[in-house]
């Protein structure tokens, strides 16, 4: 096959350092993308990512099936179950190895052997149950690509050892992730944050050690870059444990084989249709970094329902609006040392609605908020409107850190970065450096701090009420606030949900007061 032999050539070329060819996994999605004819991204990334998942565990019970073939005089049995259990790796019938699965590609019913192999591994290996697509018998997905994509996702680790294939697959499979929620656009932004914006978190944090706990977790980009920073810096990949929620099943599962391809126990990683505000699956945990993108101004996330929660330790969150319900969710699961990192929309750093700026006072007033970054617009797949990142800590005045009690670091990041096509902009490398070292500068005992005009400023409080404690950074390095960044949707749907939140509390209202008239009526 021809793209088979394409990239063949260019893999044997890149093997050889000849030419300056395209990265591997852009050469890969290039030619996967080709394949995909009539159907939709959304639809398609399921039969992709499920093939490199398979490819994945396959070459790691592979390996390990042989080592064990050659002990068979010693004693070993390569068909049992536990010799692959007790090396973490994924147990594969065979029904479903690679090899079987190759000889068939060719085959008029090759999608149909697929999705049995997706189930047998399935029944073999109880944390995979309900997580493996099984998509790849349906009628829109050409037998004859599917057989030629099976030959290309063949051919992407080319090396001896677990590590190396791990390695190349997982790279693979992210840069799928991203290039998949591209191709989405906005549905996109609903599983995947991008990477930038992810480094950025993580390099800010620094989690080196602990639970790390992400509780709209999506594809699990958070949990894979925390890792893969332990991993940077010499750390162990079990000196972090990771917890997450996730309330829809098609993104879980995605999460938790993008998890799985990096060697990251998921078994705390749980989905419930109901999220996380209904139907808390870590209500004891207490985390030590929290890592967050929730979904912006989410009007229907359970509030009336509510009311009396004891997680609401700072004021009431609106009913129409779930953000000031993140920010409580978050406080509540850390631990008394505990840091958190987390994606909101920009609005959320002024509002008053429905006793929001109550709320961020209380927040602000018990020392709680530790530094906000204002971001650039379009980073973002699902929104065009910039957001900001929020950093709070549990005990400023820690000994890890120096004493930050009396101040906060803003930082006015909306000059940075770079567009990668007419709507969508990244950061980059330099700007995540920045970003991230201006605040360790700023919070690090042996920091070299300095407030630079437009850019950033360490703030006192006091400073932050007189201006009614409005977080907008602008405001305190000297940037005026911009309405550049103006977009009629976003701040239609803000609106909207504002003036529900309103007619809600009017109609209960209403209701208390009727009450208690008829009341005052039976009492006469």
């Amino acid at each position: 096959m021809v793209i088979k032999k394409n990239i063949e050539e260019k893999l044997m070329a890149k093997k050889n350092g000849i030419g300056t060819e395209e990265p591997l996994e852009k050469q890969l999605w290039k030619a996967a993308d080709k394949l995909r004819k009539n159907i939709d991204a959304a639809e398609y990334k399921h039969v992709v990512l499920g093939l490199i998942f398979l490819k994945y565990i396959s070459d790691a019970f592979e390996e390990l099936f042989l080592k064990l073939k050659a002990e068979e005089s010693q004693g070993a049995d390569p068909e049992d179950k536990d010799e692959y259990k007790a090396e973490n790796i994924f147990f594969v019938p065979q029904e479903a190895r690679w090899k079987l699965l190759l000889s068939k590609a060719k085959q008029p019913d090759i999608g149909k052997f697929v999705d049995d192999a997706m189930d047998a591994i399935e029944k073999e290996n109880g944390s995979l149950k309900g997580v493996l697509p099984k998509v790849y018998a349906r009628q829109n997905l050409d037998p004859a690509s599917l057989g030629e994509l099976i030959d290309l996702v063949g051919n992407i680790a080319l090396g001896d050892t677990k590590a190396r294939s791990a390695d190349v697959l997982g790279h693979v499979f992210e840069y799928f992730l991203g290039e998949f929620a591209l191709a989405e656009g906005k549905k996109g932004g609903q599983f995947y944050t991008p990477r930038s914006v992810v480094e950025l978190l993580v390099e800010m944090l620094e989690p080196y050690q602990g639970r790390v706990f992400d509780p709209c977790c999506g594809s699990g980009g958070m949990f894979v870059q925390s890792e893969k920073f332990v991993e940077e810096r010499k750390g162990r990949i079990n000196d972090i444990s990771i917890y997450g929620q996730e309330s829809n099943q098609t993104t879980w599962r995605l999460c938790k084989m993008n998890l799985a391809i990096r060697g990251i126990d998921s078994s705390q990683v749980k989905w419930n249709n109901e999220g996380s505000f209904l139907n808390d699956a870590h209500k004891d945990l207490k985390a030590d970094y929290i890592i967050a993108n929730p979904p912006f101004n989410v009007s229907d996330w359970g509030g009336d329902l509510l009311r009396k929660d004891g997680r609401w330790q700072y004021g009431v969150p609106p009913s129409g609006n779930a953000n000031y319900a993140w920010i409580q969710h978050f406080l509540y699961h850390l631990a008394p040392n505990g840091q958190a990192g987390f994606v909101l929309a920009k609005g959320s750093l002024t509002t008053r609605t429905s006793g929001e700026g109550d709320i961020r006072k209380a927040l602000v007033e018990n020392n709680l908020i530790d530094c906000i970054v204002n971001l650039p617009a379009k980073l973002f797949l699902n929104t065009q409107i910039p957001a900001s990142l929020w950093f709070m800590n549990r005990n400023r005045t820690n000994g890890k850190f120096r004493d930050r009690s009396k101040d906060i670091l803003f930082i006015d990041a909306r000059n940075l970065g770079y567009l990668i096509n007419r709507r969508t902009k990244e950061l980059s490398q330099e700007d995540i450096q920045k970003i991230a070292e201006t605040y360790h500068n700023w919070r690090n005992p042996d920091g070299k701090y300095e407030d630079i005009a437009g850019f950033c400023a360490s703030t006192p409080i006091s400073k932050v009420a007189e201006l009614d404690y409005v977080l907008t950074p602008g405001r305190y390095v000297g940037l005026p606030d911009d309405e550049d960044d103006f977009n009629f949707n976003e701040r239609f749907t803000a609106l909207k949900a504002e003036l529900e939140a309103q007619l809600k509390e009017e109609a209960r209202l209403n209701e208390i007061i009727s009450t208690n008239l008829s009341k005052i009526k039976s009492n006469e």
